[in-house]
Parts: C-alpha cells; structure tokens; sequence
C-alpha cells in the first residue's frame, strides 16, 4: 500500500465509516463472561470504492445490505479483531476523526501477551491462494 492509498483511506474512514470497540456481557453454558466487539466498516452505495478497498487491504468482507422504499443498493465493507488492527496501524499516522477509537484499538492488541496457542492464519490463506 502507498502512503498515498493509506491516507485516501484513512479520510475515507473519517468520513463515511465507523469503528467499534465495545465491552460487553455475553451468556455462555458456563456463566456470563465479558466479550469485545472490535471491527471497523464503511457502508456506500459505490461498489467500485469497497473493492479497491478490499483488494488494497488485503482484508475484511464486501456484502450487500439492501434498503428499502426504493433507495439505492448499499455495500459494507468490514473487518474484525485482527484485521481491525492491522488495518487501524495502517491507517494511524492519516486519520482525524477517528483517531481515538484507532488508538483505542491499536492499544487493546499491543497490550496482549504474544500467546503459544494462537494460531497464525497467515501459513494457511498463503496455502489456500495457491
């Protein structure tokens, strides 16, 4: 990615996308445990932008989210956990906005112990591409 991208994409965030960094209660077989939910997402009606998004970033999902009462078809680009990071580090030095919940964000995963049961799913995407 070129600084240029990273810095069209970062205005792009501040403007037409949001980022959530949120704890919250989840009911589990075994009790209630604290839960993040940690993504970002843009939603256009411009399906040619969300690609060049996804194709730049390498990451997250481009879905439909249909409208009602005649309005235009809209597209969500968005990622989770991981990816977010990833993408909140790209996108740090050029954001405005957003800049506090990136910082939250970035904070959140720098702050993690590096643990010997996370898998890396970078060896299988690689295996699944070829």
């Amino acid at each position: 990615m070129t600084e240029a991208e990273a810095a069209y994409i970062a205005g792009l965030f501040d403007g037409e996308g949001t980022i959530t960094y949120k704890k919250y209660k989840e009911k589990k077989r075994n009790g209630i445990y604290d839960c993040w939910r940690i993504s970002m997402e843009i939603a256009m009606t411009d399906r040619s932008v969300l690609v060049w998004l996804t194709e730049v970033l390498g990451c997250g999902t481009l879905n439909k989210k249909p409208r009602k009462n005649g309005h235009k078809m809209q597209y969500r680009w968005r990622c989770v956990f991981r990816d977010c990071f990833h993408v909140c580090c790209l996108l740090f030095p050029y954001a405005h906005v957003k800049l506090g919940k990136i910082q939250q964000v970035i904070e959140h995963y720098s702050t993690i112990e590096k643990k010997d049961n996370v898998v890396n799913f970078e060896h299988y995407k690689m295996w699944i591409k070829n």
